[in-house]
């Protein structure tokens, strides 16, 4: 009889154990994403297809665009900057890359292919391609944010010559 207690308590108790590891995970990984928050040193996004190529960097205090290598610097305010690693922080970076686009036009040349590319001191952080204008629901915040900031004060910088 004893045998037969055993034989069922064991994989409760297995089982148990499981869980509790799992909750204190959970609370783990809320607390990596909080520090990931403040971490973020650079966001891009990029959009291109077979005639555009536009880079978008943001970098705390400066704004550079790059258009089909045409490259133009303007101030971010510490506020704007802020707000977008603000925005940055509430995405699961680890998941970034299997968010899904809810078009597919770029497949085509009918959009842009954009992508936003996240950096923190642990690593780069890459979205999956998606139309421009249209990005998974995810990401759609930091990507209005990010595009439709308007440049007010743009100063070319010299071009590099290789």
């Amino acid at each position: 009889m004893k045998f037969h207690q055993l034989i069922i308590l064991i994989p409760l108790l297995v089982s148990n154990v499981n869980c509790t590891s799992q909750q204190k995970t959970a609370g783990t990984e809320k607390t990596d994403t909080l520090q990931r928050k403040s971490e973020i040193s650079k966001i891009e996004v990029t959009e291109q297809t077979r005639g555009t190529n536009r880079i978008i960097t943001f970098v705390s205090g400066t704004q550079t665009t790059s258009l089909n290598g045409n490259v133009t610097t303007s101030v971010l305010k510490d506020e704007d900057w802020k707000n977008m690693v603000k925005q940055a922080g509430m995405i699961d970076l680890s998941a970034i890359e299997s968010f899904q686009a809810p078009t597919d036009g770029r497949a085509t040349d009918r959009a842009l292919a954009s992508a936003i590319i996240i950096t923190t001191k642990d690593g780069t952080y890459r979205s999956s391609s998606f139309d421009a204008g249209r990005p998974p629901k995810e990401l759609e915040g930091l990507y209005r944010l990010l595009v439709d900031r308007k440049i007010s004060k743009s100063v070319p910088r010299e071009r590099e010559f290789r």
